[in-house]
């Protein structure tokens, strides 16, 4: 048997690489789907943050649940987030 060329093994190396990127079920592609998901989550939840700097102390703060929008308490609302901040950088 005689060793393969290094053509041969960088096309084998290559091909491997691009069935990597394109295979949806690969593990690299969910990766990188649960990454951009979790910089999303953390891009809007530091925009709320910025948000909730500028508002008066006695400013209402609705949250959405279901179809619902219900009224909550800033403090109550700004421990949301920020503990949302946390894990999302402690699954990133």
């Amino acid at each position: 048997m005689s060793t393969p060329s290094p053509q041969q093994t960088l096309q084998s190396l290559s091909d491997d690489y691009q069935k990597l990127q394109t295979d949806p079920s690969s593990d690299l592609q969910t990766q990188i789907s649960s990454r951009q998901r979790l910089e999303s989550q953390q891009q809007e939840n530091l925009s709320v943050k910025k948000e909730f700097s500028t508002l008066s102390s006695d400013a209402s703060i609705y949250k959405l649940i279901g179809p619902v929008l219900l009224k909550q308490e800033k403090g109550e609302a700004k421990t949301a987030v920020e503990g949302r901040l946390e894990f999302i950088e402690k699954e990133m």
